[in-house]
């Protein structure tokens, strides 16, 4: 009995002490319990990252959104950059040239490089995958005649265009897709300026695909490009798009600049794709140059993600709403630079004001040119030898103006003091190569200095021909002396300023002068010293085949056509209508014909078949365009019939080219 009372007495001694240490026999639960989850989850953490750090090294971070309980919120998630495509739509080479260069820059990156024609790609089957492909496509294309894209991007840009206004593939169809655009054009077109460009960085955007760099445009118009050339320009922007691209293969994600459009970041579910991927992508400095040298996309963007996001159903109430925004916004004054309150745009414009001018031609241009064998003279001037002179050397026949006026071919000089043009064409035969203006806008060299290099170059050229098999020794001496210019070799000669005082040289050296215009600088031809003969080219008799044909800059081209004409028949000199025929295109219209020569009074009318200088894809010109010999003399006859006081005075077959003559000037 002793020992069960003992023992009771021991148990309830030990409950009753556990009883009043209870508070710490809980706190001792509870720290030995902290310490076991802490343990745990720092051991499940490490594992987690060492599993994602297994993944690819290549990451783009980007944000998706997820519906939870019915509403949007925002998750930010890591999308690998799985390589890049560089879709491009050419006409002339340059774009398909860039599109090239910049796979060459991108392969270092390890990234796997595409390079595609849009002829070759078909969008509606295809540019749906890349929104989950994880691939940076990237569009470089050029604004071809009349806004219009490239023949090999025009399927691509239709269907674009039409994808984006069909309701039927919504504003979210190509979301995912992560892009970036340059545009190739010439601003010397305003009204058409990388006007393809712009319209496929809008309609990629209006489909839900995100920017990943600012639009950028590259301008052929060596004076106001901002880089100096459309290379220059395209190298600047290559330079931004690899340092992003290496910023995504990195995950890097870079803070807001503070510098974005209206001076002020909108919060990140509300801002339009164009500041998600641009203006808050970019450092405080780079964000900065680049509002100043590529233009950033549509603010009617901008407008319309503030008036109800991309993906709302405007309400016809709200209408009066929104044309008041978007009045408002083109109001406000953008891009604004910091304290000085000054605008970029207009920073820059001051800029181009106070520095010098350019040179004409730049570095890819000389390299060109030099190739088809220009021997370029200063910064915008050049001579080459014509194969009639070749011709002559070896004594054989001289071209038709050796038939028609007596011009020694071997002792002719073929010139120009100025490469620029103020039309493109179809049948140039530089292929356009040249560079295009309405106005004088570059550097200017000495006409002293242009002609004395212009006889060097040509005095050289002609040394090459010494012991040539057939050459004869009497004819080279005599071609080392210069006799006759024509200043017809490309460009448009009237257009620089010291043309007066050129002519004026070459007259001084015993040189005559036979000066071509494109009758598209009426005012010129007033101010135009005396030429030994001044010709204007008329290459359609209609205002509908002269845009077709010429492709002229001016607006108002068909009145400064009629003008120069009127300016032509003032002067006191020996005056020419060049006339080019082309099949299918200007052949029929002689009694048009016969009324522009009623109204310029020449004395001489050439009258040529259009030469084919090869398949060029700045022309769609083929042989079929060519016309016959019997076909030109036909059309010469019937003119002739049209034209009182006028007859058929000489004929050149080679050059498929015959002279119709005032009576005035019979011998």
């Amino acid at each position: 009995l002793d020992a069960s009372v003992d023992a009771w007495n021991f148990l309830s001694t030990s409950l009753v002490s556990l009883w009043l240490q209870r508070f710490y026999i809980y706190a001792a639960v509870a720290l030995g319990l902290s310490i076991w989850l802490i343990i745990h989850f720092t051991t499940t953490t490490g594992k987690k990252e060492g599993k994602n750090s297994k993944g690819s090294p290549t990451a783009l971070e980007g944000a998706e959104d997820k519906l939870v309980n019915g509403s949007a919120t925002l998750k930010a998630k890591e999308v690998y950059v799985a390589g890049v495509k560089i879709f491009y739509g050419s006409q002339t080479g340059t774009a398909k040239r860039f599109a090239k260069g910049l796979a060459e820059a991108v392969t270092p990156l390890h990234l796997p490089v595409e390079v595609i024609s849009m002829g070759d790609y078909d969008p509606e089957d295809c540019l749906s995958e890349e929104t989950s492909s994880r691939n940076i496509c990237v569009f470089l294309v050029a604004t071809y005649t009349d806004g219009q894209p490239p023949e090999s991007a025009a399927w691509f840009c239709k269907w674009l265009e039409e994808a984006a206004s069909d309701f039927r593939y919504g504003k979210t169809y190509l979301k995912g897709l992560s892009y970036a655009v340059f545009g190739l054009g010439n601003s010397v077109y305003v009204d058409h300026y990388n006007t393809v460009g712009r319209k496929v960085d809008r309609w990629l955007w209006m489909l839900g695909a995100s920017r990943v760099l600012t639009r950028a445009e590259g301008d052929c118009n060596v004076a106001q490009s901002k880089h100096g050339s459309v290379e220059a320009d395209f190298e600047a922007w290559k330079t931004k798009f690899l340092s992003r691209l290496q910023a995504l293969c990195r995950g890097e994600k870079q803070p807001c600049s503070g510098k974005c459009k209206k001076g002020k970041c909108k919060p990140r579910g509300k801002q339009s794709k164009e500041s998600s991927d641009q203006e808050c992508g970019a450092s405080e400095s780079e964000t900065a140059e680049a509002e100043e040298v590529f233009e950033s996309s549509s603010e009617e963007e901008a407008g319309a993600e503030a008036a109800g996001g991309t993906d709302s159903v405007v309400d016809v109430e709200d209408l009066g709403k929104i044309v008041s925004h978007v009045r408002r916004t083109k109001r406000d004054p953008e891009l604004q630079e910091g304290d000085g309150g000054m605008s970029l745009t207009q920073g820059s414009i001051e800029k181009k004001e106070k520095g010098e001018k350019r040179e004409m031609i730049t570095p890819a241009l000389r390299e060109a040119l030099t190739k088809q064998g220009y021997r370029l003279i200063g910064s915008h001037s050049g001579v080459k030898l014509c194969r009639w002179t070749k011709s002559m050397l070896r004594g054989r026949g001289g071209c038709y103006k050796h038939s028609f006026y007596g011009i020694q071919s071997h002792r002719c000089m073929e010139a120009t003091p100025s490469l620029a043009c103020a039309n493109k064409c179809v049948f140039c035969w530089r292929h356009h190569t040249n560079p295009v203006g309405t106005e004088w806008q570059w550097k200017m060299d000495q006409p002293e200095m242009i002609l004395q290099e212009a006889i060097e170059n040509h005095q050289n050229m002609i040394k090459q021909f010494k012991g040539v098999s057939g050459v004869k020794a009497a004819r080279l001496e005599e071609a080392m002396t210069v006799k006759h210019c024509a200043l017809s070799l490309v460009g448009e000669p009237i257009m620089y300023p010291q043309i007066n005082q050129f002519v004026k040289l070459l007259h001084q050296h015993g040189i005559s002068s036979f000066l071509v215009t494109n009758a598209q600088f009426p005012e010129e031809i007033r101010n135009l010293g005396p030429v030994t003969q001044l010709y204007v080219s008329v290459d359609a008799s209609t205002k509908e085949s002269l845009k077709r044909i010429d492709r002229p800059l001016f607006k108002d081209f068909w009145q400064r056509f009629l003008d120069s004409l009127k300016a032509l028949a003032e002067k006191q000199q020996r005056t020419v209508y060049r006339l080019t025929l082309v099949k299918a295109w200007n052949v029929d219209e002689l009694r048009a014909y016969a009324d522009l020569i009623a109204l310029g009074k020449p004395d001489f009318i050439e009258v040529k078949g259009v030469t084919y200088c090869g398949e060029s894809s700045a022309s769609s010109l083929t042989m079929a365009n060519v016309p016959w010999h019997e076909e030109v003399v036909r059309f010469v006859q019937e003119l002739a019939d049209l034209l009182p006081g006028y007859e058929l005075a000489c004929e050149h077959q080679h050059s498929n080219c015959l002279l119709i003559a005032h009576q005035k000037v019979r011998l």
